[in-house]
């Protein structure tokens, strides 16, 4: 697929074959690699949440490495694009609305539509892949933490949500993408997949990966949950808890939370890390640590920031908390957006799906 083609590589530090990096792989094979992308956290995985990555080379191919997290231009420059025939994406994903990776992906394939570019997907599996869960993005909240209309947990692998991207037509330019998928093999969307590299700085096992659709919510409040400690996704607090829990942490300034919420200061709180794997495993996405920590903050009107609507993709989850109404009553509220995605999805699954 890749013979006498210049090639533009989508990938960070989990794009491993093995012990190899697939950009070194390329190489090896004699393959002519003339451009790198790479998303948040840069290629090598260690900036923040976020952090403006500026245009560089890899230290070891001096092959550049095009940031699309450098200036105001969130699609790369025509000149950018005139450096490569076609661009392999491989990346790890973890499976959900508000973890940036895919939409990076959806803006290069646009790019590629835009300029008749070749995308070929290698796909790996999803540690998140066998549910669906949490409300549909409304368009009013679309953002960089959330790009297309889907769930915050919407159970696909990247070369699936590529083909939906397609089908749907959500790519904004609103033109057609040349894409080939190469499919895991022996996957499918039950299996349990525990991923061989951590994905991002703050994703450093398997627990905070399962707990990541719960626990990412606290970004929206004046909570931390757990940047900067070795418990990142795994805990929660805050200083005001002293009175509610004993268990405690301190955030403190580390490679990839240089400088995380409540810095060096002594947070009160819950902590999950001692959670059997299985367990959280089958949590899903679960409302019921927000709404704790916002009655034990004893319900304060600013609690919620502008960027938990943004997080979780509409308004009313954060009035019906307000509100006082359970976990429950508010879940099944997105019921029905669940049930509609999973038909909505259906033909562009490329693995078995037997989600009850």
């Amino acid at each position: 697929l890749l013979e006498g083609k210049r090639i533009a590589l989508y990938s960070n530090h989990t794009g491993m074959v093995g012990n190899q990096h697939t950009l070194d792989l390329l190489l090896e094979h004699k393959l002519k690699v003339t451009a790198i992308f790479s998303p948040e956290h840069g290629f090598r995985g260690n900036a923040d949440a976020g952090e403006q990555v500026s245009n560089t080379k890899d230290l070891k191919t001096g092959i550049p490495i095009l940031s699309l997290y450098d200036g105001k231009e969130k699609r790369p420059s025509a000149s950018s694009m005139g450096k490569f025939d076609v661009l392999v994406v491989d990346i790890q994903d973890v499976g959900l609305r508000f973890y940036t990776y895919y939409i990076t992906m959806v803006q290069l394939m646009d790019a590629c539509a835009i300029h008749n570019k070749e995308v070929i997907i290698l796909d790996r599996p999803n540690p998140n892949g066998y549910y669906v869960d949490g409300p549909i993005l409304e368009k009013k909240y679309k953002s960089g933490v959330g790009g297309l209309p889907i769930p915050v947990v919407h159970g696909m692998t990247l070369g699936e949500l590529a083909q939906m991207c397609i089908g749907e037509n959500w790519l904004p330019s609103k033109k057609h993408c040349k894409l080939q998928v190469v499919t895991c093999e022996n996957y499918t969307h039950q299996t349990l997949y525990e991923l061989p590299v951590p994905p991002s700085p703050n994703l450093p096992n398997m627990l905070s990966i399962y707990l990541y659709p719960s626990i990412c919510l606290f970004e929206g409040t004046p909570l931390s949950l757990g940047r900067g400690t070795d418990l990142p996704f795994q805990v929660f607090g805050h200083p005001d808890l002293k009175d509610k829990y004993t268990f405690n942490f301190t955030p403190r300034s580390k490679a990839g939370a240089k400088n995380p919420p409540l810095l060096n200061q002594k947070c009160y709180g819950v902590d999950y890390s001692k959670l059997p794997l299985e367990k959280a495993r089958q949590t899903k996405l679960d409302l019921n640590p927000v709404i704790e920590a916002y009655q034990a903050m004893k319900g304060d009107a600013k609690f919620f920031k502008p960027f938990f609507n943004l997080l979780i993709g509409v308004g009313y989850v954060k009035q019906m908390i307000v509100d006082g109404k359970s976990a429950t009553q508010i879940e099944s509220m997105w019921a029905e957006d669940v049930k509609s995605f999973r038909a909505q999805r259906k033909p562009y699954l490329l693995y078995p799906d037997n989600e009850l």
